[in-house]
């Protein structure tokens, strides 16, 4: 007897999200605007495996992390044993490839990726299992200067994003010997509040104190505000730097709060720490995060080789340009193919080439299940799909060769209509949309410049 019984649906994994044509556009304006300012500030694209050995970000991050003791996606590669994991963040693999590539032997790099990361995480607004992650690494600069110039690449960042509600707080951490002489007081301030500490900060007191700092539980907040702050504790050289980054940005007005309670739970940070805050996205309000982490290349096996960069999560800045009223779904395109008829088709698709040689976006209307469809039918679909023009062929205009151009964004009853000779079209429509199409050119300076043939 055979099993009439429906497959199963398979839907997504939990925390990893599709991405849909509506909100692509939103990504590429995203995209597009980052890796512009980037590359206007001199920094190369570099391009990382997904898939790291687990060490790497064992060393890198540090084993007593929440990362790598119950985030990580690591698993044993069942062809040859070796023990992979699924990149939780950037900057270990781009770590790697300057080192593996000697990339720095001729001098400093400045460089940004983008990407997927992977953490398995309890998702939420902002937070995700599969999230995509933008960021920059300046490998082999030691002074303030770079420290402010990737503060300030981001707020021109948001500036052409047009996001206003995002704050930049900052620190210092100093360096490691700064922060060992911090350590031992704050353990011993904590351990004399250990009644107030939640379970969380007891499990971090001594391998990861500088974490419970960071704490968002409501009733440990005085006692944290009373420890003692790391900005103390800072030697000349880290206390100058940091007036360096400070002095750079009060200069170029770039506003900014000194938060003594922003640190980093990876090991490898050192000096300057900064966040990109919001108030729009609940608890997960920080879109970016980024510092200084000289110890890194070292620690890698490397010559001692100063570093900073910064990390922004892409999803929750998609729902900050959301909210400041940037539009998901873009017009499709700027001219409709509507045609009936086997001969009409056929011209058609040629006309759709030429139409694309000269620098414009063409839909070809083609048929469904349920047939090719009506010429009403069709103009429904082309006034859907945000075109410009529809240009319409059918057997009469195969006859006269022509083509009839109608114009399908100005008031009802001014929508010219013109019946073009078919070798005409093409520079119909561009003369239409570059001389006297104003409104079509603005709906279109969000997606690309266009018509530059």
């Amino acid at each position: 007897m055979s099993d009439n019984k429906k497959p199963e649906k398979i839907v997504a994994i939990k925390g990893m999200n599709d991405i849909l044509p509506a909100d692509a556009h939103l990504w590429e304006i995203f995209e597009n605007t980052a890796q512009s300012i980037l590359q206007s500030y001199g920094y190369q694209n570099i391009r990382t495996p997904i898939v790291e050995e687990t060490r790497l970000f064992a060393r890198a991050i540090g084993a007593v992390t929440d990362i790598v003791e119950k985030e990580m996606y690591s698993f044993t590669d069942s062809m040859n044993g070796d023990q992979l994991t699924l990149r939780p963040e950037g900057t270990a693999g781009v770590v790697r490839a300057v080192l593996e590539h000697n990339l720095t032997y001729e001098g400093p790099k400045r460089l940004w990726y983008k990407g997927q990361m992977f953490r398995h995480e309890r998702p939420q607004r902002g937070r995700y299992r599969q999230f995509h992650q933008f960021g920059a690494e300046a490998v082999g600069f030691t002074g303030p200067d770079i420290d402010a110039e990737l503060i300030m690449l981001c707020r021109r960042l948001w500036d052409d994003l047009g996001l206003s509600n995002i704050r930049l707080e900052l620190n210092s951490i100093g360096d490691a010997e700064e922060r060992a002489r911090h350590r031992v007081d704050l353990i011993a301030y904590l351990e004399k509040h250990e009644d107030i500490l939640d379970a969380e900060a007891k499990r971090r007191l001594h391998s990861n104190p500088l974490r419970i700092l960071d704490t968002k539980n409501p009733a440990m907040q005085d006692m944290v505000n009373g420890a003692p702050k790391l900005l103390d504790y800072l030697g000349d050289e880290s206390r100058a730097h940091f007036e360096g980054v400070k002095k750079i940005l009060d200069r170029n007005n770039v506003p900014y709060v000194v938060n003594t309670r922003l640190v980093r739970g990876i090991d490898y940070y050192n000096r300057t720490v900064f966040e990109w805050v919001t108030d729009e996205l609940g608890a997960q309000g920080t879109v970016c995060a980024g510092g200084r982490y000289d110890p890194l290349i070292e620690m890698f096996g490397g010559k001692p080789t100063p570093a900073v960069g910064f990390a922004m999560g892409i999803e929750r800045l998609i729902e900050l340009m959301k909210s400041a009223g940037e539009t998901a779904a873009p017009n499709q395109c700027d001219v409709y193919l509507v045609h009936q008829g086997e001969e009409a088709q056929i011209q058609a698709f040629i006309l759709g080439e030429r139409l694309r040689d000269a620098g414009l976006d063409v839909m070809l209307h083609c048929a469904t299940p349920a047939g090719a469809g009506s010429f009403k039918s069709q103009m429904k679909k082309a006034d859907g799909s945000g075109a410009a023009f529809a240009v319409i062929i059918g057997d009469d205009e195969v006859a006269n060769k022509t083509a009839n151009v109608k114009a399908l964004r100005g008031e009802e009853g001014e929508q010219q209509q013109a019946t073009v000779p078919y070798d005409d079209v093409v520079d119909y429509i561009v003369d239409q949309v570059v001389g006297g199409g104003d409104d079509h050119e603005h709906e279109h300076d969000q997606k690309h410049v266009h018509y530059h043939h």
